[in-house]
């Protein structure tokens, strides 16, 4: 039995499996500049094979960087002359806005004074996935729903009850208490969504905001094999699995003939991406970069090799004891002896010189998170589709609110899920 294509992202007659098709071999030619990791290798064989490009790079101010982070369609058109497959980027990352018209709004947020224990940016993502997931007309299960916030948040929306997921006794605890006190038609089950003995309520519309790696992918399976008339959730964390590669989950996507193998290092560049850090953070976050590149350079000198030496998080007090106590503690952890007498400032200005390059070199490298995050969603779309589900695929709310703004939304048209189309 052949399976007509689903509703395409843009014309009806693409489906998701040929945008992933596309999107799986582009990314496959371009591997060479998302692949090496700009923290470990200092100098990536792309540099060395696009001279003019690196240097043009190598030119941008930190104000260029900051405005070109924020705008990576007009950074890929910047740089399309040397790499003409950028052409058309802004086409390959385009997905339609799923949220309610701004001609019809749809009041969905939780009124503050019932968002107790909820971070403002929670309830405002919580309010935008369920303004795009409206109408509900089933029963909800709350994947991994923690104190229950969408839970609540979409039981004003549904007549049906609502049921959450999560493992925690004590979110399992609190979700249950504010749904009393706040008289929220919700009750939060003790449940760890990867166990043999989880249950899928039947009938339930499945629903999850930013459930991570594995967590999402067994909501597809779980919900699928269920026969779950709808399924509804914004993905997150795809590098969050027991996995060293990923293994795609649609029977097409496993038969191309040309795969993407990725490592749990690749899925992470996809959510490398973080729009609402406090200018504070941002700050320590980038001197602790300096120092973790200048003792890179320090061992790697000591050593004698010119290998990355992967250091764990640092304790928060070394951030008030400066570049020399950091590298200490670096080759404590390391095993690695340091000599008697260290020229500290050539060691950080060290470090501050890689900042400055790899920060470049990861521009070049952020092009292709959202490509990579699309490549994992639409391979998802295509399972479902193969379970027979009619899928819709884009953004529930701006990337200014979170950069994780995608909604897979699924309803069931077919009982019977067709076979799996082959494809030379």
């Amino acid at each position: 039995m052949t399976f007509p294509p689903a509703a395409s992202l843009h014309e009806p007659t693409t489906s998701f499996y040929s945008r992933w098709q596309a999107l799986n071999d582009w990314l496959a030619g371009h591997a060479g500049f998302w692949r090496p990791a700009p923290f470990m290798e200092p100098a990536p064989a792309w540099a060395q094979a696009c001279p003019e490009l690196s240097s043009w790079l190598e030119a941008l101010t930190d104000e260029d960087c900051d405005y070109y982070e924020q705008h990576l369609s007009e950074f890929a058109g910047q740089i399309s002359g040397w790499l003409p497959g950028l052409v058309d980027y802004e086409q390959r990352v385009a997905v339609p806005d799923l949220s309610p018209s701004p001609a019809t709004p749809v009041e969905t947020t939780l009124p503050e004074v019932a968002a107790t224990d909820m971070p403002g940016r929670k309830r405002l993502q919580a309010g935008a996935f369920a303004a795009s997931v409206i109408p509900l007309n089933r029963p909800v299960l709350d994947w991994c729903c923690g104190k229950g916030h969408l839970s609540r948040t979409l039981a004003r929306q549904c007549p049906e009850p609502v049921q959450g997921f999560e493992w925690d006794p004590a979110l399992v605890d609190d979700g249950n208490r504010l749904a009393r006190h706040f008289a929220d038609a919700v009750t939060v089950h003790c449940q760890d969504v990867m166990a043999d003995d989880v249950r899928w309520p039947a009938g339930s519309h499945g629903v999850a905001l930013h459930a991570c790696g594995d967590l999402h992918r067994q909501l597809i399976r779980r919900g699928s094999v269920a026969g779950a008339p709808r399924l509804s959730f914004s993905p997150c964390c795809y590098h969050l699995t027991a996995h060293s590669e990923y293994n795609p989950l649609s029977g097409q996507a496993k038969q191309h003939p040309h795969v993407l193998r990725l490592t749990r290092n690749d899925l992470r560049l996809a959510v490398q991406e973080t729009v609402t850090a406090p200018a504070r953070v941002r700050a320590q976050t980038a001197l602790v970069s300096q120092w973790r590149l200048g003792f890179d350079a320090l061992q790697r000198h000591l050593r004698g090799s010119d290998q990355y030496l992967p250091v764990p998080s640092h304790p928060p007090r070394l951030v008030n004891e400066g570049f020399a106590a950091f590298c200490r503690w670096a080759a404590r952890k390391k095993q690695l002896e340091l000599p008697d007498r260290v020229d500290w400032d050539h060691w950080l200005d060290a470090g501050r010189q890689r900042f400055r390059q790899v920060r470049r070199h990861e521009l070049m490298r952020h092009l292709f998170r959202r490509p990579l995050e699309l490549w994992l969603v639409l391979d998802y779309a295509v399972a479902l589709e193969e379970q027979g589900y009619r899928v819709r695929l884009g953004t529930f709310c701006d990337r200014a609110l979170t950069p994780r703004n995608l909604l897979l939304d699924a309803v069931r048209v077919c009982d019977t899920p067709p076979a799996p189309r082959s494809h030379p």
